[in-house]
Formats: C-alpha cells, structure tokens, sequence
C-alpha cells in the first residue's frame, strides 16, 4: 500500500473559553471564529479588522480513529494554514505549530499516534498586535490532512519540474528529491511520455507539446513512483503545465512566444459573509466571474493562499503575482521576521513552484525605509534566497508610491506601518528625479519593476532604466495620478498607461472584489473600491474594464446616481456613483448623466425609440462614452456595430412596483460532496419580470433536503446585520444565501419569502 491523504474537515469540536468538555461546540472546516464574533464600534484596530471583535484564544479538538498502525510506514498532519500562532498536541503530546498564520506545515506523528482513538489538540493564539491591515479571521480555516506514507517516500516539497521548449518539443525535467530509482509517467488525454532515473533527475522529452495559457489552460498529469530494492515504495501525483515566459526590455511579456498584457486583480482571502473559511468552489465561482470579464491574472495580495486557490488558477487559466508576506520588520510580520522570514519564503516557493499558473514571484508589498539602505539589503537577500529554490520565473517587490529620506524611526513602536509608510511628512521625496533614482536603486536587485499607483511616472522611470519591464502591481480603478503630485482626480484611466507603453506588461487592479477589513471608518466593515461586491454582483465600473480586456463585443449603459448611499471608499480609490438602472421618480425630465462602455467600433443610443447621437468610443481619451440623457420613464437601448452590424446591444427598463422575488437560476446541479459550498442570489422584480434596484426587503430563506443554510449576504459592507443567520435585507434590489451540502444525494429546495412578496424557489439536484 502506498500513501494515502485523509482529509479531516468534520468531526471538530472548538470553544473559545477554557478547553474542558462542556465548553466545546461541534464546528466544520474551514472555520473562521471571527466572522460571527460581535462587532464592536470601538474595538482596538477595528478598521484593519472589520470590526469583528476577533481577539482571544481558540481551541480545537478531534478524535482521529485509525483501525491499524502500520508498520513501515509514517504518519503526518499538514494544515495548510491556521491563523495564527498555533500549537499542536496529539494524545497529550506537543507535536509542533506555527507562527506565520499564512503558511502550510507539515508534523510528524508517527509516535504520538496509536491504533483507535486519538485526540488531536490545536491552540490557535489570536492575541498578537498589531494584526494584519486587512480582516484576517481567526482559527482552523484551511485544508487539514492525515498524510499515511511508507517510510520510504517522495516528499513534495523536494520535487521541482522546470520545463523548457525546444522548436517544436518540450523537454520536462523533473528534480526528484530521491536518489533512489524514480520513474514518472506524464499524460495529457490519451498522449502519454515515460522517464526514470536513480540520479534524482529525470529528464522526458515532449513532441509538440500542449501548451499551457489562459487562453488554453493545458495541464499534464505527472505520476512519480518511488522504487526501492526493486519494490513500489511511494507513489505521488501532481499536475504541471508547460510553458515559457519572457521578459523583453522594451517590448514586454511574451507567454509562449506571443506578447501578453496582464489584466489582472489583486485579492484577499475572505470572501465576504464567510470569512477567511473558504471553500475552492467558491473562489471558481468568483474566478469564472473574472475570466468573463477578460482577466487574465491575480496577485494573491500579500500572504501565501490557500494551494487549492493556486489549483484553480491552474485549471481556469489565471496568471499569478505570489508574494510571502506584506511588510517586513514592520507591520504586523515585524514579530516574525527575523526568526521566520526564510522557512515562510521556501513554505511559499516548495510549496507552489511546480504550479504554472505562478509567472512572478514577489518578495514583499511598500515595505518601510523603502529605497534606503537597510530596505535594499533585504530585498537583497530575500531575492537571492528565493533564486536557490526556483531560478525559473521574475522576482519583484511592489513598491510604494512614497519615497522617505533617511530618518530613525523606531518601527517596533508604530502601529499602523500604512499610516507612517503613506502620511506625507518633511521626510517626503517630492522631487521626481529624487524620486526616480530611489526606483532605479530597487530596480538594480529586482528583474521587472513593480508598481503601486505610478503611472504618471512610468515614462521618466523607463529613460532612467530602459532595461526592465514595469507592472503596475496595484492601479486605482478609475483616476490617476499627476507627474506632480501621486493623486489627481480626472477621468485618465490608469488602463490607458497600460495600453500605451511597450515597456508595461500590465495592470491589477485594487481591488477585484470588495473585501473585509481596511476600512475607511465605521459604519464601512470593508473595503469597497472594488468591481465586484462580496456576494460576487458586479459594480457598473466592470463593463469598463471587460470593454478594455475583452474580444467578445459588449455594450453597456449605466447612469451617475448620487442618491445611492457612501459605500466608505477611500477617494482616489473611488469612482463616480454609477448604477445600472433607469428609475428616478423623483425627476421630471432632468438630465442625468450616463456612461457607455463598449468594444464595438460604434455605438448608438436610443430612449423609447429615439435615437441619440453618440460619438465613437474611440473618441474619448479612456474610450469610455459620456453624455446626458433627460429622465423619462420606459426603455433605454444602447447598441454595438462591428462592420456596420449590430453585434450586441443592452437594455435597461423602468421597474415598476416590487411584485415577487427571483432567483437567477430556476434548477442547479451539484456534486454529491460533504462540505460543498454555493451562493445563490435572489432578486425583486416587477410584474414584466424588470429587476427592481431600488428594493430593500427583508428576506428570509427556508432549505428543504440534505444541505444547510451557512450564511447570507448583500454585499453592503455598512450594513451590520449578522452573516450567520436565515435572513437580510435586499441591497440594491438583490441578496444572496450559500448553502452547504451534507454530501447524500438528493434533491434540495431553496426558498425565499419576503412579506408581501410572491416567494421564490430554487431546485437544487445533487447528484
């Protein structure tokens, strides 16, 4: 027999007081303690934290039931993360833990573990300040493995595939980690290659491979197999990509020989309602909703993810910017650097190296004393680190838009590192040679340049260092900044630098979708400046960057409504209030402002069969379409021609009075598996079926068949109505539930009532 993983997601028990019987309470993994902790208004670091009073102690408990211990073989426990600061006993007997509440660890419990009942013990220590500046949660909410392997064995993290292309083939070297007789045998469909080699290296040549893009996400599935005094010992599968990246000075990123942008977001790890206890079917909704839209790439924003968020992005086609960590001695990280900065680094690169997905490694996000001396000797060092593990992609570090003169501040006694690396003092570099020249100091240890909201400065950074490639790591969604100061609201589009220079390989943006934490001040739990609420709805700002990024042609029309309520977004961070509606009963006629965003070579316009004349969105400096319309109740048209023919069109419609609720999908199917996620969104509308915006019901939803109810959300971040509960009010005429399947087969109904409403159902067929 040879290894075996075990997932271990139920049977937990977990309590937040003293760890005796009476104080446990059964709970699922993931699991995130802090999302259904109270608010509190005045907490310590509410901002940073969403309010969620997630400070304190937690404690885990499990019976793990083995029938046997086997001889000859060796017994291990992986988490792929628990935040933080956790320690591990198994029948009494302290294994291990970690600190870093981000990175994977692996304990070896081969004699702490015996045949029947075992109690394995986790104390997760959430008491650290300052915490992260962004909603962290707390607990158990990664993935956890009983990992049975012979004692002879394969280890992951010693494995590394580096693959190369040769005119029309591929050769795939696979580093083993073993001096024993390996042999791997790589598929792709019914296309199979074999090699073996007892020298740790095995080298297999690919006629006209499959080439992995997000275009065409083509994987292989690779099966090594140890052997051992002429015996099977270990067998261990992954799946590889084959690929190449280029960087070009002057002219770009070339992914298999063809030049590619990034059109990319940067995210979190929370997924709105559910905390940081996320579920991979979620993150494939959330990442099929950025593909959609034309994005190609995601910066895991700044911490190592979850692996099976890196297996989507894999399977889907997402290009990745991966980083360890966020600041440095300062922040949040500063309890851990020095002791932990390498095992953290060589967690994220063994872990996540063979993935092909990953096109940038960085090594840390506008950390303190940037461009000075003591900053460019960690850069330095970490960089150098990181190439003794993987030599094969770029290495970067996304740089701050402000620069310091030298001071001597003490770090360890700031406790919002944000705040003292952004606040303009009389230390502030002003001076944009000044300025540049710190950005050449970074850019002699780095391979690409990475940029935090410079785009006004991309072409003075360029003639001073004409020989790397800038990406723009973090881009505002709607204004940029002046070549004199770092903000400027107008309507330039940070997309345009993209677009316009060669040198730039691309944009993210921040963010992509609206995320907890970092808030601008109560009663916002969140961040909003984003295109996507948190219950996965899109914001109107994201038609303008799908009428950037993507080839499918697309019109749409949305309107400036200044009635809407603040939302809390940070203001260079903003854009203007539009809303995809066409309901202002409080107008007569009056103007209102509108916006169109459409890839098509020209547009027309019409309100209740009259024709408007737009101009081309070519003519427009962010080729986003502006004008007025006068306010009269009935039907907004606005229409794509390619060619001199219609190639799409939108349509937007007066709504009448809330009649009955709906959901966006009449029948869903779902696979048959215990701990199975899914949102599900409802909607008003009126007698015609018109979406309802400005509806605001309270909901309540009832499910019938083997699933639960695990939370509900609006996307409203100021709302402070509990997640764990059966009900919410509408937001902009929508709320969503998820749902958590038990794993038995079945049908499942989800109903939604409100009162005075016609109710809705959705059949879900688990199957």
């Amino acid at each position: 027999m040879y290894r075996t993983e075990t997932l271990l997601m139920n049977g937990w028990e977990f309590t937040l007081n003293e760890p005796v019987d009476d104080n446990f309470e059964p709970v699922h993994l993931p699991h995130d303690w802090a999302i259904t902790a109270p608010i509190v208004r005045h907490m310590k670091q509410g901002e940073p934290q969403g309010f969620r009073d997630r400070w304190g102690i937690g404690w885990y408990r499990k019976t793990l039931v083995l029938e046997e211990k086997k001889e000859g073989h060796v017994y291990q426990l992986q988490f792929d993360g628990i935040y933080e600061n956790s320690t591990v006993w198994v029948n009494g007997i302290a294994v291990g833990g970690r600190k870093y509440g981000y990175s994977r660890f692996t304990l070896n419990i081969t004699d702490a573990v015996h045949a029947g009942d075992n109690l394995i013990q986790v104390k997760v220590d959430n008491t650290s300040m300052p915490a992260d500046r962004w909603y962290s949660g707390a607990g158990i909410y990664r993935t956890v493995k009983l990992l049975t392997l012979p004692e002879k064995h394969l280890n992951p993290e010693h494995i590394q595939v580096v693959t190369k292309i040769e005119g029309n083939s591929a050769v795939v070297k696979i580093h083993t980690g073993a001096a024993a007789l390996v042999s791997a045998n790589m598929t792709n469909g019914r296309l199979s290659y074999t090699g073996e080699s007892d020298n740790g290296s095995i080298t297999i040549d690919i006629p006209s491979p499959k080439l992995w893009s997000p275009e065409q996400p083509q994987l292989y599935n690779v099966e090594l197999t140890l052997h051992e005094d002429k015996q099977i010992s270990d067998i261990y599968k992954l799946r590889i990509g084959i690929r190449t990246i280029e960087m070009v000075a002057g002219k770009g990123m070339y992914l298999n020989g063809q030049l590619t942008k990034i059109k990319g977001f940067c995210v979190h790890q929370d997924a709105g309602s559910l905390g940081i206890a996320v579920t991979p079917e979620i993150w494939r909704e959330r990442f099929l909703k950025f593909k959609e839209m034309g994005c190609n790439a995601v910066r895991v924003s700044h911490h190592i993810p979850a692996s099976e968020l890196l297996d989507l992005c894999d399977e889907l086609g997402l290009l990745v910017y991966e980083e360890p960590f966020d600041k440095w001695t300062g922040g949040s990280y500063r309890r851990y650097f020095e002791t932990e900065w390498q095992r953290d680094l060589e967690c994220m690169v063994r872990r996540d190296r063979n993935h092909p997905c990953i096109f940038m490694w960085g090594v840390g996000n506008e950390v303190e004393n940037q461009g000075q001396a003591s900053m460019l000797s960690i850069l330095k060092m970490l960089k150098d680190h990181l190439l003794t593990l993987d030599d094969t992609r770029p290495v970067s570090y996304a740089m701050n838009p402000h620069f310091k003169y030298e001071d001597n501040v003490d770090l360890s006694k700031v406790e919002d590192i944000q705040q003292f690396v952004d606040t303009e003092s009389d230390t502030e570099i002003y001076d944009q040679d000044e300025r540049i020249e710190r950005i050449r100091r970074i850019a002699e240890i780095v391979d690409v340049i990475s940029c935090n909201y410079q785009e006004q400065w991309y072409p003075g950074i360029h003639k001073v260092v004409p020989d790397k490639l800038i990406l723009g790591t973090e881009t505002y969604q709607f204004f940029r900044g002046h070549p004199e100061q770092m903000q400027n609201f107008s309507d330039e589009v940070p997309w345009m630098d993209v677009e316009k220079h060669d040198y730039v390989i691309g944009g993210m943006l921040w963010t992509g979708i609206d995320y907890l934490g970092e808030s601008m001040g109560y009663p916002a739990k969140g961040w909003a400046g984003s295109l996507f609420w948190t219950n996965n709805e899109r914001k109107p700002l994201s038609y303008l960057y799908e009428s950037y990024w993507s080839e499918k042609p697309m019109v749409y029309f949305a309107v400036q409504d200044y009635s809407l309520q603040d939302e809390g977004v940070k203001q260079h961070w903003d854009a203007p209030r539009y809303a995809s509606h066409w309901n202002f009963q409080q107008f007569n006629k009056t103007v209102i402002p509108y916006m169109i965003a459409s890839n098509c070579e020209e547009v027309q316009l019409e309100l209740n069969g009259k024709q408007y004349h737009v101009k081309q969105p070519s003519s427009y400096p962010s080729r986003m379409i502006t004008g007025y319309l006068p306010y009269l109740p009935g039907t907004v048209i606005v229409r794509g021609f390619n060619g001199g023919q219609e190639a799409c069109s939108y349509t937007l419609q007066t709504a009448g009075p809330t009649v009955k609720l709906s959901f966006d999908e009449e029948t869903v199917k779902l696979p048959a598996k215990d701990g199975y996620h899914r949102l599900l969104t409802v909607r008003a509308i009126d007698q015609e079926g018109t979406p309802v915006f400005r509806e605001s019901a309270k909901v309540t939803f009832q499910v019938n068949g083997p699933a639960e109810i695990v939370r509900v959300d609006n996307g409203d971040l100021c709302s402070s109505e509990p997640y764990d509960r059966n009900w919410m009010h509408m937001y902009r005429g929508c709320v969503s539930t998820i749902i958590r399947l038990s794993g038995e087969k079945g049908r499942i109904v989800l109903t939604a009532y409100a009162d005075g409403l016609y109710s809705a159902e959705v059949v879900v067929l688990v199957i």
